[in-house]
């Protein structure tokens, strides 16, 4: 924190200190405004000039402030003063910035740490972000952006028993927010979302279509401090190359040809909140560099302006590509890919976690039923029976869309399987006398389950020798055991024939 000159508040205040402290734009407004009801904030740095100048600022602006002068002597203080907020620096002798950070979050998760870095070590503050940390800042420090983070956090330390009834509707619902499931794979998702929420790191959001990722994306915003806040989300693919900075970052009057207005980018709108840039593996390259250096600075320009603007947005991004394909096609920046993945939520395929299906059909029926004014309440058994025999190549919202349909044709309280789309789940065996031994796929249906038809109906047409249907597949006989295994096929245990 090594600096070249006092900063002037907007009330006319200079922050004194035996040398200058490094800070930038000297706009940190010292009103009477009263920010906190006394929060104890630990800052932590080895010159002792920039703890002094930094304690003084931070105490202008209502919060309980003491000092220590490297790693070792803040985790002391963080161990006899309970600080709520911790600020320190990467670089200090003894013990530095992120081995504090690890002690602390294998010690507490109720402080949050911010990390002030220099601009060459962005790669610091991302491993940070990755560790725990809450935020973090660049050098020369903007003092309006560190107030920001600092009331951030203090919203932040509000959100715990928020979380703790979370946590409580989690074990005994197996819900969150709009999203529903009680598997293991969902109960994981929910406890990274749990985790990831409170903090600002940004979070890149993984799944094939309809697996709910722009879900994930709303309900960690609803978790986290910045709720009260815009959620902008932005399809990156729905947008024309020619469009999609003006989209994003917003443009002056008269910068291209038909701007005919001064248009407000999607940053802009989502100040203090949320962006979520969905499919970001389809913004064009030049695009990304941008967006790129909008994370590192958070500073945006409006195409045709000579302005920047601070923005204090928290960004997720969501694919349905295999990111690291992505970037070894060209198609993801590999240094925004690695600078939005700091943390990484993967959402799998509604095939993986079918035990997700009954309580996802409860949660739907009851959305699709208020939304048309219907009373329809449930789904027969041979309904069920059917959801969960069927593949759901287009996951959940494919589900969604099928009981909505469902719900719309219904006369009773009841749906039937007359009551399902024209065809639905046929994934069958076709029995004609001209080819007995044909398998029949309807178009829907994924290779693995086309895989599993095809060695049950070879097994079966062998009367289940399985060393005759390996050879007729093509596999080992080893394999084919552990398919059945994987399948649960009453078959696996079955003796073969003899003589």
């Amino acid at each position: 924190m090594r600096g070249s000159h006092i900063d002037t508040f907007d009330s006319g205040r200079t922050l004194h200190s035996p040398r200058p402290l490094h800070l930038q734009d000297g706009t940190a407004n010292l009103n009477n405004e009263s920010v906190m009801s006394e929060e104890r904030v630990l800052i932590v740095e080895d010159e002792e000039n920039e703890r002094a100048g930094l304690a003084e600022l931070v105490s202008a602006w209502g919060y309980r402030a003491d000092t220590a002068r490297d790693g070792v002597e803040g985790f002391e203080k963080v161990g006899s003063w309970s600080p709520a907020i911790v600020v320190t620096d990467l670089k200090m002798p003894r013990m530095g910035g992120l081995e504090l950070l690890e002690r602390i979050a294998a010690d507490s998760r109720t402080i949050a740490v911010i990390v002030v870095t220099a601009q060459g070590t962005i790669d610091s503050a991302v491993q940070a972000m990755r560790m725990g940390a809450y935020d973090y800042i660049t050098k020369p420090i903007d003092t309006n952006r560190l107030r920001t983070i600092l009331q951030n956090a203090s919203a932040l330390l509000g959100t715990r028993v928020e979380l703790e009834v979370t946590r409580r509707k989690l074990r005994d619902a197996g819900s969150l927010g709009t999203l529903v499931g009680s598997s293991k794979k969902m109960q994981e998702i929910f406890r990274l979302i749990e985790m990831v929420a409170p903090s600002t790191a940004s979070v890149l959001i993984t799944g094939a279509s309809g697996t709910g990722k722009e879900l994930v994306a709303r309900t960690i915003h609803e978790l986290s401090p910045r709720r009260s806040k815009p959620f902008v989300p932005i399809n990156c693919a729905a947008i024309p190359e020619t469009l999609i900075e003006s989209e994003i970052f917003g443009h002056e009057k008269g910068a291209f040809t038909g701007a005919l207005e001064r248009r407000t980018g999607c940053f802009e709108l989502a100040e203090g909140g949320t962006l979520l840039l969905d499919e970001i593996g389809e913004m064009p390259v030049a695009t990304q560099a941008k967006l790129l250096r909008v994370l590192e600075d958070r500073k945006v320009r409006r195409l045709g302006s000579k302005v920047e603007t601070t923005v204090d947005v928290r960004v997720l991004a969501a694919t349905n590509k295999v990111p690291e394909d992505a970037v070894a096609h060209g198609e993801l920046r590999n240094d925004l890919y690695y600078r939005l993945n700091v943390f990484n939520i993967h959402m799998p395929p509604l095939r993986e976690h079918k035990d997700d299906v009954p309580p996802l059909v409860d949660h739907l029926l009851q959305d699709m039923s208020t939304k048309h004014g219907r009373k329809v309440a449930a789904v027969s058994e041979a309904v069920l029976h059917a959801f969960q025999n069927y593949s759901w190549p287009g996951n959940v919202r494919e589900l969604r869309n099928t009981l909505e349909r469902a719900v719309i044709v219904c006369e009773g309280a009841v749906i039937e399987t007359k009551h399902l789309p024209p065809g639905f789940g046929q994934a069958t065996v076709r029995t004609s006398s001209e080819d007995p031994t044909a398998v029949h796929l309807a178009v829907g249906t994924t290779v693995e389950e086309a895989e599993k038809l095809l060695i049950l109906k070879t097994l079966d047409s062998t009367s289940n020798n399985k060393t005759r249907a390996a050879e007729i597949l093509g596999i080992s006989l080893k394999t084919l055991h552990n398919k059945l295994k994987e399948y649960g096929s009453a078959a696996a245990d079955k003796d073969e024939p003899t003589g």
